[in-house]
């Protein structure tokens, strides 16, 4: 914790100047920024969950069916035990995990950093992750400050071998979000690359008194099983095997490769959004350009199965297109070329460079939540 505690402390200055600039918007629009971050879009489906259960569905005209079964348990069951506990409303207490999650995720994301390339790349890995286009969510009722919180926690637990506590952040990140499927294939990576490396006989795969190889598979089995738990549930209830993609299909969603993606930037490029086609472009071919560095970079590759597959289920969705910067923000990895070169470079510049980042970041991230769709 306290080689920690500056990351820490850098990440909670950049989501309260996030929130500040937002209060400031707010002020000058009408618009409240405590219901901006508690009482909108997905938020109020994580609400009703807590407060009511599942069971509530939506009949909109053109067909679709929005079903509260299409969101993960495990925040809801947080709100409603902070809600039994605290005289808060579901809402706050989504507020509430979502803030300490996000430092819990701070936390675990310098650790990565700090292990891989030292302690000033860990800083400036979680000022990047907390200065991103669409950072504001991390503090917003949201599972997403949760899911990247036990996935980095599952994955700092991969890189140091701590098999079972692997396994069990990436079940209970399986309870949280669909893209935990994600976190199991990194567990199952590092389980095959310790077990190539010869260090399946411990627990931490290094040094004297190590445990023995059963808690490596008992982390691998621990892995999928919230992921799959939920699915299994949501067949049952809805009485079919897929019952979970067909509950996604009833809001829109479900996977095609890009297809629909790729149709959305073409009807821009071609028509006349074509500014909003090119942005969507160039942001794509960032992205892809920033995991191209991380492969040259040679990160671990759970890290890279982990982000590859954050990405890949975020770009070959089809639905609501204005989500996709969200859907990938857990994927911070993409993050660490980015950390390197800022921790390479001279002090004064990185720290200008970092901060004009955090600034762009705050005023885009109140533009985009007082934004007439969710995030």
């Amino acid at each position: 914790m306290r080689r920690a505690l500056p990351a820490l402390l850098v990440y909670a200055g950049v989501r309260a100047l996030g929130i500040a600039v937002l209060a400031v918007w707010g002020y000058c629009t009408g618009k409240s920024p405590h219901q901006l971050l508690s009482a909108r879009w997905d938020s109020l489906w994580y609400a009703r969950i807590a407060e009511d259960g599942y069971g509530y569905t939506l009949h909109l005209p053109g067909g679709k069916v929005h079903s509260d079964l299409a969101f993960f348990p495990l925040l809801p069951w947080l709100e409603r035990g902070l809600s039994a506990v605290f005289p808060l409303s579901a809402g706050d207490a989504g507020l509430v995990v979502s803030a300490v999650s996000s430092l819990l995720a701070a936390w675990a994301v310098f650790l990565i950093g700090e292990r891989l390339y030292g302690r000033r790349a860990g800083v400036a890995l979680v000022a990047l992750w907390a200065a991103l286009p669409v950072g504001i969510v991390q503090s917003m009722a949201y599972s997403e400050s949760l899911f990247t919180a036990l996935a980095a926690w599952s994955l700092y637990a991969v890189l140091t071998g701590r098999w079972v506590w692997a396994g069990s952040f990436a079940a209970l990140a399986g309870l949280t979000r669909p893209v935990g499927a994600a976190v199991v294939l990194a567990v199952w990576l590092g389980v095959l690359v310790a077990l190539r490396q010869g260090k399946g006989h411990g627990e931490r795969g290094e040094g004297e008194g190590a445990r023995p190889a059963p808690r490596m598979l008992l982390g691998a089995v621990l892995a999928p099983l919230g992921w799959l738990a939920y699915f299994a549930w949501v067949g049952v209830r809805t009485g079919g095997p897929t019952g979970y993609l067909d509950v996604q299909g009833g809001w829109g969603n479900g996977f095609d490769g890009g297809l629909a993606f790729g149709s959305f930037v073409a009807q821009r490029l071609f028509g006349p959004a074509f500014a909003a086609g090119l942005g969507l472009l160039v942001g794509v071919g960032l992205v892809l350009w920033l995991y191209a560095a991380c492969v040259r970079q040679r990160q671990p590759l759970p890290l890279l199965g982990y982000a590859g597959a954050v990405l890949l289920l975020a770009l070959t969705a089809k639905g609501y297109f204005g989500s996709k910067p969200r859907l990938m923000m857990p994927a911070f990895p993409l993050l660490l070329p980015l950390a390197v070169a800022a921790a390479r470079a001279r002090p004064v510049r990185a720290v200008l460079t970092v901060s004009t980042v955090v600034l762009v970041s705050a005023v885009y991230g109140a533009f985009w939540l007082n934004g007439s769709g969710p995030p």
